[in-house]
């Protein structure tokens, strides 16, 4: 089930994100911090399933996925999926107790934040977190030059 959270005060805005969780405290706290730090809006799913619907109705700028969920082990494979389509991928941290699990080709998608963590430092890392274009992205710079 997602929810959707509005901002609470003006600040320069992170964005939309979707946060990939199924620790419902977890969640709330990275929710918190997302905006606190000026997301526009925030969607929580629990499973990459309700994730799935999400990535097209909410086109995130930031996407904070737990790589093993409840419905799947391999949360990643999102991660992969988001940024061979889209010509502007969202910013990717993965969030995980077991970052050594997440194959090194995949890791370099994003960030990898090892649980437990504070949730303010997800702010730090998304103000360092360069957003790489997608497969569709590299194909338009390259037509273009």
């Amino acid at each position: 089930m997602a929810k959707t959270t509005s901002p609470r005060k003006r600040q320069p805005s992170l964005g939309r994100a979707l946060i990939v969780e199924d620790d419902p405290l977890l969640a709330l706290n990275l929710e918190d911090a997302l905006m606190a730090g000026g997301a526009e809006a925030v969607v929580v799913c629990e499973s990459v399933a309700s994730a799935m619907d999400e990535l097209e109705r909410l086109k995130p700028d930031i996407l904070i996925l737990d790589v093993h969920l409840a419905d799947r082990d391999d949360g990643w494979a999102m991660a992969e999926l988001v940024t061979t389509l889209s010509p502007r991928p969202p910013a990717i941290i993965f969030s995980t107790g077991a970052p050594e699990r997440i194959p090194d080709h995949v890791a370099q998608l994003g960030a990898v934040l090892a649980k437990p963590y504070d949730p303010a430092a997800l702010i730090g890392v998304l103000a360092k977190l360069q957003r790489k274009p997608g497969l569709l992205g590299r194909l338009r710079e390259a037509l273009a030059s």
